[in-house]
Order: structure tokens, then C-alpha cells, then sequence
């Protein structure tokens, strides 16, 4: 049979999610648990609905694979996480289709990023939210995101190394709120290129600061030129929440980090 599982991680301690030689990857983890959990000695090949990047985490990535043995889909959560690091955990389990593809079949992923927005960093929230020390103001974010929204070439917001075929996605929401020191920002599109959510926070940071004027960052999707954006922001912040299915009957969003958006 062919199981998608919900994941929910905490990427610190990871090299990003896709298997490296000699370094811990989330989806190492996985497979290595999976495997044992089988108990067959065969290998677990494991495809994810994306692939996040060292230091980024996770409470809505979906993976699928094809079981080797048949198990109640309640003892995949439970059996796969008996042997999974504290930092991994398996939130749900179905069974579907031998046609599902947890990457392909995916028509939109949610991202938020979280920012402690304090004078002084904590060591309580390091490597789990970017830290901007001088005041921003989220409303100027808000206004700066507006000409985002919709479908654009977002070339200014991915990486070089990005190796999308198309730098066009639709951009469907940009939510931007303040609770207490933290900002949240939520991003829901059909795609995302490498590095697009980070650079994009990065360059709506530089107009909540003041540094530029909200319109600054419409300029730059205009351009189509990467170094027109502000640098990349850090990964400490940055969670997969959400992958869509539509049709397929599986979860749509894993929860907030830290408070609903």
C-alpha cells in the first residue's frame, strides 16, 4: 500500500530535509525509522511535499511511501515514532492512492515565519524565530506585501542557485500580525522557489523598519533582479505548515508554532 504521513519537526538539529552523506537530514531520520518500524531490513524510499533547508521546521510536511508491510494506519504514528528522534514526530497516517504523490499532487503549501521583535534576542526563541532588534511596524509590512499578491515572476525573491523551470508562481495570501514581541507571517501560494519565503520576509523587514518606503518592495518584483531585494533572512523562523490535496481527504495544516494567524 502507499502511506502519506503528516510530519511535524524541529530543524536545528538537521542538515535541511534531503538525505546528505555523513550528515543528519530529517528525511534520514525518517527512513531510518521507518525501516526499523518494517522490521524487514528493507530500505523506506520516502518523497516529501518540499524540501525545507538546514535550520527550517516543519508542522504540516507530508511524505509519501510504498509499505513494504501492511500495518493499521494508527500503528504507523505510533510504531514509526518509538524509533524517532525527540525532534521528529509523525502527526497522522492514510492510506491513499498508488497515484498520490506527495510532491505532485499538492496544489498549494503554507508558510509562516515568525520574528521576535525585541531589543535584546532570547535565548529561549533562538533557532526558532528570526530576531529583528530595531522597532518594525507591521502595518508598513502589511502595505509593502499588497502588490505580491496574485501571479508574478517572483525572479527578485529566488535563489541563484534555485532550479525552479519557472520563476512564476500565484502568491493566494500574505497574513502579517502581531502578537505581543513576536510578527507572524503567513504566505500560501501554488509553489514557492528556493529561498523565495526568507527573501521576501527579508526585504518586508527592511520596509517595517523604515529603512525603505512600502513600495520599495513592489519595485522590486518589478525588476526581476535579485540583488534589488534585501539579503536572505535567517532560517530560524521559517515553518511548512500547510500542504493542500484537494479531493484526497488528508489534514490541510499542521498548527501554528506559536499562535494562530
Amino acid at each position: 500500500m502507499r502511506v502519506a504521513l503528516g510530519i511535524e519537526y524541529d530543524g536545528r538539529p538537521f542538515n535541511g530535509w534531503q538525505v546528505q552523506p555523513d550528515l543528519p537530514t530529517v528525511q534520514a531520520a525518517l527512513e531510518r525509522a521507518l525501516s526499523r518500524f518494517c522490521g524487514t531490513g528493507q530500505a523506506v524510499a520516502t518523497i516529501c511535499a518540499g524540501r525545507t533547508d538546514t535550520g527550517v521546521h516543519a508542522t504540516g510536511q507530508v511524505v509519501h511511501f510504498d509499505a513494504p508491510v501492511s500495518r493499521p494506519m494508527s500503528s504507523w504514528v505510533r510504531g514509526t515514532n518509538a524509533f524517532l528522534p525527540e525532534t521528529v514526530a509523525v502527526r497522522w497516517a492514510r492510506e491513499v492512492p498508488e497515484d498520490f504523490s506527495a510532491r505532485f499532487s499538492a496544489s498549494e503549501r503554507t508558510y509562516e515565519y515568525w520574528i521576535l521583535n525585541d531589543p535584546v534576542r532570547s535565548p529561549l526563541l533562538a533557532g526558532r524565530a528570526g530576531w529583528c532588534f530595531r522597532p518594525c511596524r507591521e502595518e508598513l509590512m502589511r502595505e509593502a506585501a499588497r502588490p505580491l499578491l496574485g501571479r508574478h515572476d517572483f525572479t527578485s525573491f529566488r535563489a541563484a542557485e534555485c532550479q525552479a523551470k519557472s520563476p512564476v508562481r500565484t502568491l493566494r495570501e500574505v497574513t502579517i500580525a502581531r502578537r505581543g514581541r513576536l510578527i507572524g507571517i503567513r504566505l500560501r501560494a501554488d509553489g514557492f522557489l528556493q529561498h523565495m519565503v526568507r527573501n521576501i520576509v527579508g526585504s518586508l523587514v527592511y520596509a517595517g523598519i523604515g529603512r525603505v518606503p512600502p513600495e520599495w518592495v513592489g519595485e522590486v518584483l518589478e525588476a526581476r533582479d535579485r540583488s534589488k531585494a534585501a539579503p536572505t533572512f535567517s532560517p530560524a523562523g521559517l515553518y511548512l505548515t500547510g500542504v493542500l490535496y484537494p479531493g484526497r481527504g488528508l489534514p490541510e495544516k499542521g498548527e501554528s508554532p506559536f499562535w494562530p494567524l
